[in-house]
C-alpha cells in the first residue's frame, strides 16, 4: 500500500486530482491511499497517518523548503507536483511522480 498525500492551500482544489490519481491507481492495480490536506493540517494528520510521499501543489511550493526541515526525520521525500501536469490535472502523471519518489 502506497500512503500518498497531497497538500495545497485550503485541501480542496487537489480533490479532482486525487480522484484521478485514484482510477489511474486502480486501472495499474496499485494499491494506494491517495488523500488530499490543507497546508495547516499536515502535522495534525501525520500523527496519526502515515506518508510514503508529500507532494505539494504549484500553489504552495514555498513550503518545500520548511517542510523538508520540520519533517526530515520522517524518511518521506518531498516535492512539487508538476504545474502542468497540475493544471491539466493528470492524475497518471502525478501518480507515476509519486511512485518514482518512493522508489
Amino acid at each position: 500500500m502506497k500512503n500518498i498525500m497531497l497538500v495545497c492551500v485550503a485541501g480542496m482544489s487537489t480533490s479532482l486530482l486525487v480522484s484521478k490519481m485514484q482510477k489511474a491507481a486502480q486501472e495499474q492495480n496499485i494499491e494506494a491511499d491517495i488523500y488530499a490536506i490543507a497546508e495547516g493540517e499536515v502535522e495534525k494528520v501525520l500523527a496519526t497517518k502515515k506518508a510514503d510521499v508529500l507532494l505539494l501543489g504549484p500553489q504552495v511550493r514555498y513550503l518545500k523548503g520548511s517542510y523538508e526541515t520540520k519533517f526530515k526525520g520522517m524518511d518521506f521525500p518531498i516535492d512539487v507536483i508538476n504545474m502542468a501536469d497540475y493544471g491539466m490535472m493528470n492524475g497518471e502523471k502525478v501518480l507515476q511522480q509519486a511512485l518514482q519518489l518512493i522508489g
